[in-house]
């Protein structure tokens, strides 16, 4: 697998994204946001956490327009493989790939913690490698991940499958607690409609090798390797 990881100014986890994709078996070119085309060959496009533009307007407004989105929006519309993660996710849904908005944690505070989420679809190339309904301990690092949506496109979501994953407590229950930024219906991934874009709030990249406190998160890179 080839993935391409696009960096914008102000984005910090392209690194870590890298680390984990590599670890997994995959070839990895890092994408400037000018840049106006992916590398030849590539299958699966990146767009990793971090603050594009210093989130000026709204988190991930003016990454969503960068050049490299375009050739982005154009590998999701020939059946390609894109994953948005944190600052991703927002670009993603910023660039009307993904339904939805990204708003403020409901208590108005940054959040960075360990977060359970619950699986919600193994028949997905994102998520082949985790067992239907598993917990995975992975982390949050956000001030902007309450996902919205009108109840018009929340339902659509629902009706269609399309969550990937939900924020839950350790048995896997759905409570408050456990949906600490307030998102809507605890949802923590959504993919697109044609199931080849895949937008989510937590960090599986942080959790891929126990030296650093879990692997988790390494099944989502080795789904996408399979």
């Amino acid at each position: 697998m080839h993935a391409a990881v696009v960096v914008f100014p102000g984005s910090n986890r392209e690194s870590d994204v890298v680390r984990a994709l590599r670890r997994s078996g995959a070839q990895v070119s890092l994408v400037w946001h000018a840049d106006h085309a992916l590398p030849a060959g590539t299958d699966l496009a990146v767009l990793p956490g971090g603050f594009s533009y210093g989130d000026y307007l709204r988190c991930g407004a003016i990454a969503g327009r960068a050049a490299a989105m375009d050739a982005v929006r154009a590998h999701a519309a020939r059946g390609g493989l894109v994953l948005g993660i944190c600052n991703g996710f927002q670009i993603l849904c910023e660039s009307g790939l993904l339904p939805g908005v990204l708003m403020r944690n409901i208590d108005r505070r940054f959040i960075c913690h360990r977060q359970t989420l619950r699986v919600e679809r193994t028949d997905t190339r994102f998520t082949s490698a985790y067992r239907q309904g598993q917990v995975i301990d992975v982390c949050v690092a956000h001030g902007e991940g309450n996902y919205f949506a009108d109840p018009e496109t929340l339902a659509r979501i629902e009706g269609e499958g399309r969550v990937a994953f939900r924020y839950c407590d350790a048995t896997g229950a759905i409570t408050v607690e456990a949906n600490r930024n307030g998102s809507l219906n605890a949802i923590a991934g959504v993919l697109s409609e044609t199931g080849n874009v895949l937008g989510m709030m937590p960090h599986p990249e942080n959790f891929v090798e126990d030296l650093i406190g879990g692997t988790d998160g390494r099944g989502l890179f080795d789904s996408l390797a399979a």
